[in-house]
């Protein structure tokens, strides 16, 4: 009956070897994992990082364009006045420009009727 226990129970070397390979294989594949994810995290580190320097240059960006923009419209308030005048010359033209029109259109009547009195 020895020989039949023997045959079945496998020998503790057996055992001790296949429970060797077992860690040896788990702590391959937990390692193979942690190295992974530490893999994802120095990625999105890296990729913080990257974003935080874009935000930064888009900053600096927006506060060259508000300066820009600042100093474009004091240029604006100072050129006002200008466009003031040139809007009211504007006008004065048109409304020259009107009396013209009735100064010529008054003077060929009167040269009409001065023709009709000079005629003998």
């Amino acid at each position: 009956m020895e020989m039949t226990e023997e045959a079945i129970e496998p020998a503790e070397a057996d055992i001790i070897r296949l429970c060797q390979d077992m860690f040896y294989k788990t702590s391959t594949y937990l390692a193979g994992e942690l190295t992974g994810t530490s893999e994802d995290y120095k990625f999105l580190k890296n990729m913080d990082k990257l974003t935080n320097l874009k935000y930064l240059e888009m900053k600096d960006i927006a506060v060259n364009i508000s300066r820009n923009l600042k100093g474009l419209n004091q240029k604006s308030a100072a050129f006002q006045p200008y466009l003031d005048q040139i809007t009211l010359i504007g006008e004065q033209v048109a409304t020259l420009g009107q009396a013209a029109y009735k100064v010529d259109a008054y003077s060929k009547k009167l040269e009409a009727k001065y023709k009709k009195l000079a005629k003998p």
